[in-house]
């Protein structure tokens, strides 16, 4: 079977709800077959080493859907829809994107943009770190994410980078339609994008270590 695959129970439930990329089949353990969600869905009893071998991990839960590739939503589209937006400048790992998804999805936010080249995009992995919900939420991939924050401020919005040297985010007055741009896993922000934010917040540390996960930060 080809095309892009979905894996996992909450990933593949979530394809299905968002209803914005078809579902071509749907490979599952014979256990999981009565589900009342994949009712009607045109789902195939496989063994979990074929599940296994074309979701291309160990822990798609006994389940794998095949489906066209993740329809990105424009940037333009984002910065003029409602709720905030994430913008994540150059995080690499797939399963810490995925999991600024879940926060960004379930905080309402508008979207989330995140670089052409240079970081993470929506793979399987990521989209099973989300839980699914980047079926949900609009995210786009931008060329340049400087422009990008160019754009975003001309469409009003306030730019809020993440770094450890900033003011106490609890004490920062920041508007519901902030853009929130976070850094890459080990060196944060780039210069020039740190410079482009209006405001430079940070999340106060009462231990030893500096500052937390990328995806736990944009939690909190």
């Amino acid at each position: 079977m080809s095309g892009e695959v979905v894996y996992g129970r909450n990933s593949v439930r979530e394809l299905i709800a968002a209803a914005r990329r078809p579902v071509h089949e749907i490979w599952s353990l014979p256990s999981l077959r009565g589900e009342q969600w994949l009712a009607d869905q045109p789902v195939s009893e496989r063994s979990r080493a074929e599940i296994g071998r074309a979701a291309g991990s160990g822990s798609h839960q006994g389940i794998v859907a095949f489906t066209d590739p993740y329809p990105y939503a424009s940037s333009a589209d984002i910065l003029v829809g409602d709720g905030p937006v994430v913008a994540i400048d150059g995080a690499e790992d797939p399963r810490n994107l995925g999991a600024i998804a879940r926060v960004a999805e379930g905080a309402g936010a508008a979207g989330m943009l995140i670089p052409r080249r240079g970081g993470a995009s929506i793979t399987p992995v990521a989209a099973k770190a989300s839980a699914g919900a980047v079926e949900h939420l609009a995210i786009a991939r931008v060329g340049s994410m400087l422009a990008a924050l160019n754009d975003a401020r001309q469409a009003r919005r306030m730019l809020v980078g993440s770094d450890p040297d900033g003011i106490d985010f609890r004490a920062a007055e920041l508007p519901r339609d902030a853009l929130i741009v976070l850094g890459s896993e080990g060196a944060g922000l780039r210069p020039r994008v740190r410079q482009a934010c209006d405001q430079i917040v940070a999340i106060p540390m009462a231990g030893r270590v500096r500052s937390l996960n990328v995806s736990v930060a944009a939690g909190v």
